[in-house]
């Protein structure tokens, strides 16, 4: 999944009255205005009033629905035919902004602001995504992410997220 592919979706998305935001990888690279990594998919939080919008407007650009053992009404994948996926994580607030059903994104959670492509998106607010990205164990992207988190917007790394010092890295904290 490059820039230009997720910018133009979000930009598709908005444009069609269809609010979504970036979470995972993407939205680290999206609060660090840079694209660090590679990544093989997208991920999105959609609000489950805009759900049925998302998947119509998903068709239109040659998205379905991939069924596997792992989805659920509130979490699963859309693919095109060229293997770019995207992971929809469903949420809905009630009225007094309590998380009533879907995937658990905290009120406030999703107020971050980035840049993905040269274009302004939503996404997962940066004190969040560092609580995220710190909350499993971590493979080898997820530590680059945290130290990039880190470094941009000064959060203490956990010492389940250090880099040891076999990897190049020392075990002290940024100052």
């Amino acid at each position: 999944m490059d820039a230009a592919t997720v910018s133009g979706i979000y930009r598709h998305l908005a444009g069609n009255g269809v609010r979504i935001w970036i979470d995972g990888g993407w939205c680290v690279d999206a609060l660090l205005g840079e694209q660090t990594r590679e990544h093989p998919d997208l991920d999105v939080a959609l609000d489950r009033k805009d759900e049925e919008r998302f998947i119509e407007h998903m068709k239109g650009l040659g998205y379905t629905k991939r069924r596997d053992d792992n989805d659920s009404a509130w979490n699963y994948v859309v693919t095109d035919e060229r293997g770019r996926g995207i992971d929809v994580h469903v949420f809905e607030y009630d009225e007094s902004g309590r998380n009533v059903y879907g995937i658990v994104y905290p009120y406030g959670s999703l107020t971050g602001h980035g840049m993905i492509d040269g274009h302004a998106v939503d996404c997962v607010a940066p004190e969040w995504m560092f609580a995220f990205k710190t909350a499993y164990p971590p493979a080898e992207k997820d530590l680059e992410d945290v130290h990039a988190l880190s470094e941009t917007f000064g959060f203490a790394i956990p010492p389940t997220h250090r880099r040891s010092a076999g990897r190049g890295e020392s075990q002290d904290e940024p100052t």
